[in-house]
């Protein structure tokens, strides 16, 4: 059973400081772009290298695992990266690891781009409101609003079903809160929601 950890300075982990912080949070804002590069070109670059768009993401996934076991045996970690990351399995790959399940199971623009980016957006939010030292009452409420907006924007460009921005936002916010020892919240703020989709798509039926 995963050991329940306490919170620490991030700026003060960060390989590189404040700079490194920074970098960190900017990158994990940019990863907005992979579910627009995956319903935009996904299809073109599998065809090109003569693969399904399933078996794609598979690869990508794979890859993925193969460079973190790399890392991990080396012991390194890279510039914005947490210092504890030279020793267990990165937030970076646990995230990749997570949006490629959305893209295995729920491969639809409707599930796919509020699930990743309530990761994309919400997960530095919350950061950044517990690092300014706000109560976490307060950063609940706060990002449980910002999540139904970011949702219900999606109901307007992806038709999104609309209703899913309330039962949602509250199981994002409350997925990325638990503090475990080596599953990093990137992974239980997307494969958290990820299950109750899947558990309530026989009633929703988009896909």
């Amino acid at each position: 059973m995963s050991e329940q950890v306490e919170l620490t300075d991030p700026v003060e982990q960060s390989v590189g400081g404040f700079k490194g912080h920074i970098f960190r949070r900017v990158f994990h804002l940019l990863m907005f772009l992979i579910p627009i590069a995956y319903f935009e070109f996904g299809d073109t670059v599998a065809e090109k290298i003569d693969f399904t768009l399933s078996q794609l993401v598979s690869a990508v996934i794979i890859v993925a695992i193969i460079g973190e076991t790399i890392r991990l045996k080396l012991g390194f970690t890279i510039f914005g990266q947490r210092e504890y990351e030279a020793k267990q399995v990165s937030a970076l790959a646990w995230g990749g690891l997570a949006i490629g399940m959305v893209f295995l199971l729920v491969p639809i623009k409707e599930y796919a781009y509020p699930l990743i980016f309530s990761l994309t957006f919400g997960d530095p939010f919350m950061g950044e409101l517990r690092r300014l030292g706000v109560e976490t009452r307060e950063v609940v409420i706060y990002s449980i609003s910002f999540l139904i907006v970011l949702w219900l924007i999606c109901w307007y460009l992806f038709a999104t079903p609309w209703w899913l921005a309330f039962i949602f936002a509250p199981i994002c916010v409350f997925a990325e809160m638990p503090r475990l020892r080596y599953i990093d919240d990137n992974a239980t703020m997307l494969l958290i929601p990820l299950a109750a989709i899947m558990i309530l798509e026989p009633f929703i039926g988009l896909m």
